[in-house]
């Protein structure tokens, strides 16, 4: 059976995820938590500034991680009213019927769920396989970005070592010498 589809507009252009503020969470709390760790860690520069950002997304995840077990329970809430008991009949070909046995259930869902809804709407978007799988993904970008930065340390570091030109003058490497064995006894 089909199911109610209309889509945020946020999703549209991806201003949700599961590891970022979603409905219902306070933008002003998360900017706090965010200036916190910037003031905390000391935060300077670009990159500096990037890995900041992600440390307050997954801190505040973490202590919000209620929010999507709650848009779980609300998405289920909804495929029950949405489902087979529904008083949408999909027989129907009077598409007036249609949407206004969708715009019931909606209305059924908003009255059950309240500001919860909103998480509805969000569908797969706020669930825990999708807040493992953005996760998962992260981390890889991360590794990505962490061996680029190696690279690029090692590369600096090899440039601030003294060239063969420099003022100093080169000492003659010394030949090893050879310990001789020891004779044995007869």
């Amino acid at each position: 059976m089909p199911k109610f589809k209309k889509r945020h507009p946020a999703l549209k252009h991806g201003g949700y995820s599961a590891t970022a503020l979603l409905p219902g969470e306070n933008p002003a709390e998360f900017e706090e938590l965010h200036q916190a760790l910037i003031a905390e860690l000391g935060l300077a520069g670009a990159l500096e500034e990037d890995i900041g950002a992600d440390l307050a997304r997954l801190v505040w995840r973490k202590q919000n991680l209620a929010t999507i077990n709650l848009a779980e329970q609300a998405q289920a809430h909804w495929r029950r009213i949405s489902g087979p008991n529904s008083s949408l009949r999909w027989s129907d070909s009077d598409r007036a019927k249609v949407d206004a046995a969708i715009q019931a259930d909606r209305d059924q869902a908003v009255k059950d769920l309240g500001e919860a809804f909103r998480l509805v709407e969000l569908d797969e978007t706020a669930t825990v396989e999708c807040l493992l799988k953005e996760l998962e993904i992260e981390e890889r970008l991360d590794a990505l970005i962490d061996k680029c930065l190696k690279r690029l340390l090692l590369v600096r570091g090899l440039k601030s070592l003294p060239t063969a030109s420099s003022s100093a003058p080169t000492q003659p490497i010394a030949e090893p010498r050879r310990m001789a064995r020891p004779t044995r006894a007869a």
